[in-house]
């Protein structure tokens, strides 16, 4: 499959869904000089990247019509099924020798899937999940773990690096979305300790604020801490990463690990602490909003 690499006003790239992450991510682009097409269920989110001279499309396949590589980040499998291999999917509308790329964290599976059917159609297409959450998307500083043919992730590379600072190709179809799961389960578990170290710091009646100066630096300091812990200290929840999307990234986290024969015990206890916080309401609030949970638990009022 001959597929140009990309080149600033010359390719024209497509995005769809452009909430938390992705407005960053296609504004990046942009702003590199890619000519963009957008596509979000709530125009309003898109508004930011209209401002910027993004076309807004109606459908996943005007966008693809309009466009040589189709870039998606949404949020959950279904909808991933939904813009690529929908009716008003960006399948329907891609031409032969262009892209799709899915930088949902999604399920291993439905990216073989999405490649085999575009493959049929001439179609290049890729899994490209990212780490980072919302500030390495607005920085610009992303980790994206790619699955694929290597001549197409070579040919998006250069928008790729537009987003982010690791750039990596797994392997084959779906490699993207199962590393993508190694690190939600390095993540699970790590924010549960996360958690439990502050609450613990709390109730012992120590200075939370000193005690970061003195946990972060050594052994104990984690990338989560760093950019979570002061929003925490903060009594600041908002997300940079749904509670919803990561029990939704367990959950195809387990299931594979079943399909596998694996026995996940911290990865099966994290989820279940997280189902807990989307009971309390805070589906909708970042994964750290997991202290707020741990709070209610034991009866902590802050």
């Amino acid at each position: 499959m001959q597929i140009p690499v990309a080149h600033p006003g010359k390719t024209r790239i497509g995005w769809i869904g452009t909430g938390v992450m992705g407005r960053w991510m296609c504004e990046h682009a942009m702003k590199k000089g890619f000519s963009a097409t957008v596509y979000n269920r709530s125009r309003e989110k898109a508004q930011p990247l209209i401002d910027l001279g993004a076309q807004f499309a109606a459908s996943p396949k005007e966008v693809a019509e309009k466009s040589d590589i189709v870039f998606a980040i949404v949020g959950f499998p279904k909808d991933v099924r939904e813009v690529f291999l929908g009716e008003a999917g960006a399948l329907t509308g891609a031409k032969p020798g262009s892209v799709l790329v899915d930088m949902t964290t999604s399920e291993p599976s439905l990216a073989k899937e999405i490649y085999e059917a575009a493959k049929a159609k001439g179609v290049g297409a890729l899994d490209a999940p990212v780490s980072g959450g919302d500030v390495g998307a607005k920085n610009a500083t992303l980790s994206i773990m790619i699955g694929g043919d290597a001549e197409v992730v070579a040919a998006v590379q250069p928008v790729f690096e537009c987003m982010g600072k690791t750039i990596i190709h797994q392997g084959g179809p779906g490699a993207g979305q199962h590393t993508k799961m190694v690190n939600q389960i390095l993540i699970s578990s790590n924010m549960i300790a996360l958690c439990e170290g502050l609450l613990y710091g709390y109730k012992a009646g120590l200075d939370l604020e000193t005690v970061f100066k003195s946990v972060s630096v050594g052994a104990a300091g984690s990338k989560a801490l760093e950019v979570l812990g002061p929003r925490m200290l903060a009594r600041n929840f908002e997300p940079g990463f749904y509670v919803e999307h990561f029990i939704k990234d367990m959950g195809i986290a387990l299931a594979e690990a079943e399909r596998m024969n694996l026995c996940l015990p911290g990865l099966a206890l994290a989820k279940q602490l997280y189902e807990a916080v989307r009971a309390q309401g805070m589906g909708r609030k970042g994964t750290h909003a997991l202290l707020v949970a741990l709070e209610n638990i034991n009866n902590v009022k802050r």
